[in-house]
């Protein structure tokens, strides 16, 4: 018979500073996710290989950034990139 594991320990909880900041980043993922998919649809682009090779990466690379729903670290930045490679302005 095996005893119960430690329950994990609770999550710090963020700062107001925190939170707003992670909210801030979280708009502006959302934002650019919006310029460049306008951006690829305005000059037809596609399908996954047009739209990696707009963004100069792989097609599943590229798909994955534009459409996933949880962030992951250097999203922002690499959306950032992309942007400007397609000449994307807007975004504050």
């Amino acid at each position: 018979m095996t005893l119960p594991a430690d329950p994990p320990p609770p999550k710090p909880k963020l700062t107001a500073e925190a939170r707003r900041a992670h909210e801030a980043e979280r708009l502006k993922i959302i934002r650019l996710r919006m310029l460049i998919g306008r951006a690829l649809s305005e000059r037809d682009l596609t399908t996954p290989a047009t739209i990696g090779a707009a963004l100069g990466m792989s097609p599943g690379a590229a798909l994955a950034l534009l459409s996933r729903k949880q962030r992951r670290e250097g999203d922002l930045a690499l959306l950032e990139v992309v942007a400007s490679r397609l000449g994307v302005s807007g975004l504050t």
